[in-house]
């Protein structure tokens, strides 16, 4: 009695598909751990971006097997064609952000403390006790900094308002809390004896790197004069951070100030 015999023919798994998938999953809970911990001062600057890098580099070495992988099960035919793309959708969203940053600010100066008016930038003052002692230095930047402040951010300049200096403090302060800053220090202008002072924290949305602003409202002739300074914590490059946080800010107020026009 002849018996039929079947030929099975096994469907082999990329190794590349399944290693890119691994590496991009562990990646993940790198990052997400990396900026977890600095927001709740389990890690300091340098252990968060350092920890921050790694996850990222592991992300950037799967997402590359993942291209791979791609390539390689198109030519066998082999399985593991959605580990491959799976690992691949995960490194572009671990990538993006920070890659759109980096391409925003890799050829600005390296600037960490930004100011409307480099001649005489707001002063800290409540920011000064809130502070590490290991932060960067709250003093007026050096004229080199100032230098190269003026050379690439020419649009960053005081802004002056046809407003008293209470409506100029109270549209900036009420904006201050729409972006969820932590207020340390809001002290209200006085006519022209007092100016009008505002120092928050302002973190960045994905790892909650701090910066610390003050802006500062000064009577005028016309009305009122608001300026406003960005300083990071930590770093001696904030990739354009600052110059980016006080444009938005002036942009916003200005656009209030329409609306009650």
């Amino acid at each position: 009695m002849l018996m039929k015999r079947t030929l099975y023919v096994e469907e082999r798994t990329s190794r590349l598909a399944v290693w890119s998938l691994r590496l991009v999953l562990f990646s993940l809970p790198v990052v997400i751990l990396a900026g977890a911990l600095y927001r709740m001062d389990y890690l300091g600057f340098q252990p968060a971006v350092a920890t921050l890098v790694v996850g990222l580099g592991v992300a950037l070495v799967g997402g590359v097997l993942a291209v791979a992988a791609c390539v390689s099960i198109w030519e066998s035919g082999w399985r593991g064609l959605g580990k491959a793309v799976g690992a691949l959708f995960i490194t572009l969203i671990l990538l993006a952000g920070p890659a759109a940053v980096l391409a925003r600010g890799v050829m600005l100066p390296p600037l960490a403390d930004i100011s409307t008016d480099t001649d005489d930038p707001p002063r800290f003052r409540a920011m000064g006790f809130a502070r590490p002692s290991a932060a960067n230095s709250l003093l007026p930047p050096e004229p080199e900094a100032v230098a190269l402040q003026r050379g690439a951010y020419p649009a960053i300049k005081p802004m002056d308002l046809d407003a008293t200096p209470e409506e100029a403090f109270n549209a900036l302060l009420a904006l201050v809390r729409k972006h969820k800053w932590r207020i340390l220090d809001a002290v209200p202008p006085r006519g022209g004896v007092r100016d009008g002072q505002i120092e928050a924290v302002a973190t960045t949305p994905l790892i909650g790197f701090r910066s610390d602003v003050v802006i500062r409202v000064r009577a005028t002739q016309k009305g009122a004069r608001v300026d406003i300074r960005s300083a990071s914590r930590y770093g001696g490059h904030d990739l354009g951070e600052n110059a980016w946080r006080i444009s938005g800010l002036m942009a916003e107020l200005q656009a209030e100030r329409r609306k009650k026009q």
